[in-house]
C-alpha cells in the first residue's frame, strides 16, 4: 500500500506527524489548509477508517497503524481541550520517503 504522512499544526502551535497506510488522506486534506477542529477530527475519522479498510481488503486485516493514529489525534484534541472554533492546519502531505506531495 502507498503509505503517506501528513504534518499537522495544532491550535497551540504544536506539530505532529501523522501516518496513513493509504493515499486516501489526499481526498480529505489539502496541504496548507486550515480546518475547524471538529471538521479536522471528522475528516481524520473518515479518511483513516477508509485507509484501514483498504488494508483489510488487500491483506485481510484492518490496519492497526490507521486506528492507532486516529487514537493519537483524538487523544491530542481531548487532552489539550482546545476551545470551540480552534483551527488545525495540515501543513504538508508527504510520501513515505518524506517527499512533499
Amino acid at each position: 500500500m502507498p503509505e503517506m504522512y501528513f504534518d499537522v499544526r495544532w491550535p497551540d502551535g504544536a506539530t505532529q506527524r501523522c501516518y496513513s497506510p493509504s493515499t486516501v488522506i489526499e481526498d480529505y486534506f489539502t496541504a496548507g489548509a486550515q480546518y475547524d477542529l471538529a471538521d479536522f477530527l471528522e475528516r481524520s475519522r473518515t479518511a483513516l477508517g477508509i485507509a484501514g479498510e483498504r488494508v483489510r481488503e488487500k491483506f485481510g486485516f484492518f490496519c492497526t497503524g490507521a486506528s492507532g493514529q486516529l487514537e493519537q489525534i483524538e487523544e491530542t484534541a481531548r487532552v489539550r481541550a482546545f476551545p470551540a472554533g480552534s483551527k488545525v492546519t495540515v501543513e504538508a502531505l508527504l510520501d513515505a520517503d518524506g517527499t512533499t506531495r
